[in-house]
């Protein structure tokens, strides 16, 4: 993945850039926003990762310039802000962050935050729209019935990956879901078998457009303190840095449609009972607000965690897990539906043709056999990778087995992510300066990792920590006492 980088420290950045780049991704550095910004409207880049702290123009002002920028690049933006700045980051995440780290960074918290993003911009790309208008006029060519039919027949080709018995029950459950929109419905599968169509499929029917809205939150990607804001909304003066007339929470923005609520599992415990209450009570408040809000929405969760053991183990609520689960829809992994590979690697071939002007027609037989003996651990999302990457680097009829460069594809980078993110331990803190704050209090975890990044170099350390070498003897004296 792409980032940008913007630090005025230029330490600060070499050490994130050489983490990032050790887990995979390609480093993009600048010193202002001024340039971040020229940068950008040159090149689009999925993540931004920026100090608060910057001369001239500041990380939330860049912040709230990428999110007016016209050309709907949408980056997620993550901002770094000093332990004693928390009201910055509130107010970032009111502009559109998608999350911030506290100096001094841990490695953990920004591998986790990276993956995030990396996986959000992918599924992206697995859920998009086949409702343009190219699309339509194909439909009318070629006659296809209105109804079901069009939910699984996308020009003569199977729309999506209903080539199954297994997949064909599943969207006829989704279709008859759909018309009910007061059964909750829980949606369990592995990430990348495809949740949120199915979800799209309960919300709008029988490919019909949606005149309802869609709102989907992904509960993983919010922290627990801002959780209840996001889905409820709050009322003028509810907190420090939030809007002043207040601000209403995706419950309202679904009002008579559908609230999509992704990775459910990481739904903090005091949120869930809230969340039950509304659900039972089709009512809910506003943070800081004392009026009852009635609430029309169908509810749609999904999750790729064992739910069941959480409920054992007390992560999550029994009785919401059982208020949620009234509709139920499991969809299984594409190892156990290895009919649905073939078709749908053939599907994503002539999409991916058209759309770069290709000339692959079909899977050979030797490919096909392949691709049928592969494990998939990324399921559909990886399949679609694999192909979207073949049309790009090949210029062929068909999908021969030297295009199948599979161990270099989803599953490989996440085995690589998982065994880099696993060996770093809980004090994993990379170097990230505030000059601001050039006495700022480090642990001795920080110091000593700082030393060995350095080569055991005490005044390099120091520079790069932004205190003096007597500072510094100071830490290594006192950690041995």
């Amino acid at each position: 993945m792409n980032i940008l980088l913007v630090d005025d420290d230029s330490d600060s950045r070499s050490s994130v850039a050489k983490f990032l780049g050790k887990l995979g991704h390609q480093v993009v550095e600048s010193d202002t926003g001024e340039k971040a910004l020229c940068i950008l409207a040159d090149h689009p880049f999925p993540m931004v990762l920026s100090d608060i702290r910057l001369p001239g123009m500041s990380g939330i002002e860049l912040l709230k310039a990428i999110t007016a920028m016209p050309n709907n690049q949408e980056p997620s933006v993550v901002l770094i802000t000093a332990y004693g700045d928390m009201d910055s980051a509130i107010t970032a995440f009111r502009v559109g962050a998608f999350d911030y780290l506290v100096k001094p960074i841990k490695a953990r918290e920004l591998a986790l935050i990276t993956k995030k993003i990396e996986e959000q911009n992918s599924r992206k790309y697995e859920m998009e729209s086949f409702s343009r208008e190219q699309d339509e006029t194909e439909y009318n060519k070629n006659g296809y019935r209105s109804g079901f039919d069009k939910v699984v027949h996308y020009s003569g080709i199977n729309k999506i990956g209903v080539f199954s018995e297994s997949m064909l029950w599943l969207v006829k459950q989704a279709y008859l879901y759909h018309q009910e929109r007061s059964i909750p419905v829980l949606i369990q599968g592995e990430t990348g078998t495809g949740k949120e169509v199915i979800a799209n499929i309960i919300h709008s029917g029988a490919g019909e457009a949606p005149a309802r809205p869609f709102i989907a939150i992904n509960c993983a990607a919010i922290t627990s303190n801002l959780f209840e804001s996001e889905l409820f909304g709050y009322e003028s003066g509810a907190f420090t840095g939030g809007i002043a007339r207040g601000q209403k929470g995706k419950c309202d923005l679904a009002s008579g449609g559908t609230l999509f609520l992704d990775e459910i599992g990481e739904m903090p415990l005091d949120l869930q009972a809230k969340l039950l209450r509304a659900i039972q009570e089709k009512a809910f408040y506003r943070v800081g607000g004392l009026k009852e809000i009635k609430m029309d929405v169908r509810i749609i969760c999904s999750t790729n965690a064992d739910l069941d053991k959480m409920v054992k183990n007390g992560t999550f609520r029994k009785d919401l897990y059982y208020r949620l689960k009234v509709g139920s829809l499991v969809i299984p992994p594409l190892r156990q539906r290895k009919e649905d590979i073939i078709p749908l690697g053939n599907l994503f071939l002539w999409q991916f043709s058209q759309q770069k002007g290709k000339p692959f027609v079909n899977i050979s037989a030797e490919a096909a056999k392949i691709l049928v003996q592969y494990s998939w651990p990324g399921n559909v999302r990886e399949l679609r990778n694999l192909i979207e990457w073949i049309v790009f680097m090949y210029n062929d009829i068909e999908v021969k087995p030297n295009h199948l460069n599979l161990p270099y594809h989803t599953d490989h980078e996440s085995q690589r992510f998982n065994q880099l993110f696993h060996s770093l331990d809980d004090h994993g803190d990379l170097v990230v300066t505030n000059q601001n704050q050039p006495n700022k209090e480090y642990s001795v975890e920080v110091i000593l990792k700082t030393l060995e990044a350095n080569g055991g170099n005490k005044a390099e350390a120091a520079r790069a920590l932004g205190i003096s070498r007597t500072t510094l003897y100071n830490y290594l004296k006192n950690s041995k006492e």
